[in-house]
């Protein structure tokens, strides 16, 4: 029960007592309601709250936060328990004061309003201006008006575990720059945005930079970064090369705006250089390095590998593509329209994305082929990359029943991020395996993640499929018009509750491999193919 509502039974009628600033004393209300000036008995509301309740609520939300009363501010919540240290924290951890909140014209029981301060620390102080908005609804047992809790109600960027402080920043300030000495920022990425702040958080002190007075959110979490609100006063610099390439990255931003929920990632084959990273996300999260989603049809460059290497088949070798194929009692299909063709390569069923014809070949693995496939030869699966900011490294535990058929056209209990897959094709394309980098490794020394590669004949083979289906397979479309060596694989990966399946697309164009990924966005070629196919034709 929240707090500031006790219950009580007097003479035998259930009753409320309501608590808190403005209330002056206890309210004394009735199972029905309570009762009215004259003594009768009122109705519970229920249902939204009228324009008056909004108004009201809000105004007394404003007023208590204004003052810098938290405790009380909170009262005026439906979670008091979780607002109540975040809006202390506001004036008493931040040093926020001269709080004045202009509300704007609300849409029903939605409230936006203007935020104007002061952040004041150690002689420094800075004017502070945001928006954010709140939503008024009745609660579930008080039946009062309430601002529906959230933290991003007291800042936008604000999520649940975060607070405010204000102080000397955790790591000194860094200049990030590209392979070509170009500044990279926020305000002309905005997706490098956590990423700068993570490379800050781990190299700011490396480089030689000092600390500045900032406010700030601080996440909660181990080893994640401070978001920087706003700058009291600047520390000095230190300069941090990065493997980016302002060309490649602006692409890359440009590409995934086109799309939400989308993410993109470039690197460099022959050297496993990051060349771009973007997401396009209401959350801000880089899905692009830490996203954990089924890959579709991509995962098939690892399983035609692990067929190759394993002698079940070759690229010219068959690989029947029937309507259905059974495992273990699950039945497997195609998507629509894919004619059957029983006298099939695996080249051909590749190119095609005939999941049936990967199924059909589960029998011949053993449970932990595909994993070992996954570890050994493309260096995923052991969580040890170290590139430089937090990173997912991939997962393909070994399966059996259905999830092992799954597994092989990626879905199942497989999970990667767009990093993995671009790292895939640029281990299927150089037959090296070389673990992601964003900043040099000489910053750090630090150890990098190996694997034995591949060899040189399941490269030939791998790139010879991948070629097919940029050039006349279901990659042909996107990739139509970019000149060199090219090669690719679509995908598209079911999600129960999504209306379409998550969008996946991998390439190559000479010495660059792309990978991409848009949620509930469709086909590869739907969403994730362009993406790539735009960095492709700029990335260097």
């Amino acid at each position: 029960m929240r707090k500031g509502i006790r219950v009580g039974i007097v003479g035998g009628v259930c009753t409320v007592l309501v608590a808190g600033a403005g209330y002056g004393a206890y309210n004394l209300v009735s199972a029905l309601g309570g009762t009215g000036s004259d003594g009768t008995p009122q109705a519970t509301r229920t249902g939204p709250p009228s324009e008056d309740e909004v108004r009201d609520t809000t105004r007394k939300f404003f007023t208590a936060w204004e003052k810098g009363q938290g405790t009380t501010a909170a009262s005026y919540t439906n979670n008091a328990a979780d607002a109540g240290p975040l809006l202390t924290a506001y004036g008493s951890g931040a040093h926020i004061t001269g709080v004045h909140i202009s509300p704007g014209t609300a849409t029903g029981t939605s409230v936006p309003f203007t935020v104007k301060a002061q952040v004041s620390y150690g002689g420094k102080a800075k004017p502070l201006v945001y928006r954010s908005r709140l939503t008024v609804v009745r609660g579930e047992t008080s039946h009062r008006p309430l601002v529906d809790w959230q933290p991003s109600v007291v800042h936008p960027q604000l999520k649940r575990g975060d607070t405010l402080v204000t102080g000397a920043s955790a790591s000194p300030a860094v200049e990030a720059v590209d392979r070509d000495g170009k500044v990279l920022t926020k305000e002309k990425y905005p997706s490098l945005g956590p990423i700068l702040d993570a490379l800050r958080d781990k190299y700011g002190a490396k480089v030689g930079g000092t600390p500045g007075v900032e406010l700030a959110i601080r996440h909660q979490g181990e080893g994640v970064a401070d978001t920087t609100l706003l700058t009291l006063a600047k520390g000095r610099a230190g300069r941090l090369p990065t493997t980016l390439s302002a060309s490649a990255q602006a692409a890359a931003e440009t590409a995934v705006r086109k799309y939400a929920e989308s993410s993109v990632v470039a690197v460099k084959p022959s050297t496993g250089e990051v060349l771009a990273v973007a997401n396009h996300r209401d959350d801000g999260f880089n899905a692009a390095f830490l996203g954990e989603l089924a890959p579709g049809s991509t995962m098939k460059i690892i399983s035609s590998a692990a067929f190759i290497d394993n002698g079940i088949t070759t690229a010219n070798g068959p690989a029947p593509c029937p309507p259905t194929a059974m495992w273990q009692s699950q039945t497997f299909s195609n998507l629509k329209n894919l004619p059957a063709d029983e006298h099939a390569t695996l080249a051909s069923s590749f190119a095609r994305s005939c999941n049936t014809a990967f199924v059909a070949y589960t029998g011949k693995l053993k449970a932990g082929t595909l994993t070992d496939e996954v570890q050994d030869r493309f260096g995923l699966g052991r969580n040890n990359w170290k590139v430089g900011v937090p990173s997912f490294d991939g997962r393909v535990p070994a399966s059996t029943g259905p999830d092992m058929a799954a597994n092989l056209i990626g879905q199942g209990q497989v999970q990667m991020s767009p990093l993995n897959m671009a790292s895939v094709t640029a281990t299927a394309t150089t037959g090296t395996f070389r673990q992601p980098v964003i900043v040099p490794r000489g910053l750090d020394n630090r150890p990098l993640a190996t694997a034995r590669g591949l060899s040189a004949g399941t490269v030939q083979q791998l790139r010879s499929m991948m070629k097919r289906t940029a050039v006349s397979g279901t990659a042909a479309e996107v990739m139509r018009g970019l000149s060199g060596s090219i090669g690719a694989k679509t995908g598209s990966a079911e999600v129960d509750g999504q209306a379409k399946s998550n969008s996946w697309f991998t390439g190559y164009r000479n010495d660059v491999a792309a990978a991409a990924m848009s949620e509930d966005a469709g086909h590869g070629v739907d969403a994730a193919g362009p993406i790539v196919a735009e960095v492709l034709r700029i990335a260097r």
